[in-house]
């Protein structure tokens, strides 16, 4: 399962890390958390946080769906970070074994890659997820699924989108922290609500905003994120040896929710 979890996601999570000077490592759930050391910090992936929900009891993945998002927008950064998010989607199909859903939430991820402006030779690879899903070759999946996630980074790259390969990673743990938080609502464990203290994760995704183009930051939905990260960075600060409350779980939901609500909404792509 835990493999599973991957998804091809994790091969751009790991190579944006990278790309944005961080180094991905794999972190068991209590240390999650204790991410920063001197020379640099470690981003724990979608499939870290979600494969340390395993060990207390079975999760529902499928009560984590969201409704289909628009894949239309017109405005770049609102893309990228709308791109992440449904990686972090993927991530949640794969770990569900919904052939559907992940033939649905790949087709999407391919959609607004293309509208990024990435290589025409995912149109290939979409073709092929299609047929891996639909027959339910999950080991199979996954690597097409990588290779897919790995081409939309080196295509940003070669057109240097640094900037949007920076919110591609900030719309993937937004969605992903939205998903952890509403798992643990539903069944709620002190070991797995651990997970969420991620302060210097939240701290580190702020600087990485502070560095791209003024002109991408002064963006309203971008400036909109940012202005929220302070706010959720407090939220998931509580102490090491003490594991938050399910009332403080569900604020962690409803903070990281409220800014999926307006990555998601159409009315700010202008």
């Amino acid at each position: 399962m835990i493999r599973l979890a991957r998804l091809g996601a994790i091969g751009l999570i790991a190579s944006v890390l990278a790309a944005i000077g961080a180094e991905p490592a794999r972190l068991p759930a209590d240390q999650l958390a204790k991410a920063v050391r001197s020379d640099s910090i470690s981003i724990p992936t979608p499939g870290e946080l979600f494969a340390a929900l395993e060990k207390p009891g079975k999760t529902d993945w499928s009560g984590q769906y969201r409704g289909p998002i628009p894949v239309t927008y017109r405005n770049r950064a609102q893309i990228a970070l709308n791109l992440g998010g449904l990686i972090a989607d993927g991530f949640v199909a794969v770990e569900a074994k919904d052939s559907q859903q992940v033939k649905n939430i790949g087709s999407d991820i391919i959609k607004l890659a293309k509208a990024l402006g990435v290589s025409q030779n995912l149109l290939s690879r979409g073709n092929s997820i299609n047929e891996f899903a639909e027959n339910n070759e999950w080991d199979t999946l996954q690597e097409e699924l990588e290779a897919t996630q790995n081409e939309v980074k080196s295509s940003m790259q070669s057109h240097s989108d640094q900037d949007l390969v920076i919110l591609v990673s900030l719309g993937g743990w937004i969605r992903g922290t939205q998903v952890v938080s509403g798992a643990i609502m539903h069944n709620y464990d002190e070991r797995s609500a651990k997970v969420l203290r991620q302060p210097a994760l939240v701290k580190f995704m702020q600087s990485k905003i502070n560095e791209i183009s003024p002109e991408l930051r002064g963006e309203p939905l971008v400036k909109g994120v940012s202005e929220q990260l302070p706010g959720i960075e407090k939220l998931v600060s509580f102490p090491a040896d003490k594991a938050p409350s399910l009332d403080e779980v569900r604020k962690v939901n409803e903070a990281v929710g409220k800014v999926m609500e307006e990555i998601e909404n159409k009315a700010v792509a202008k």
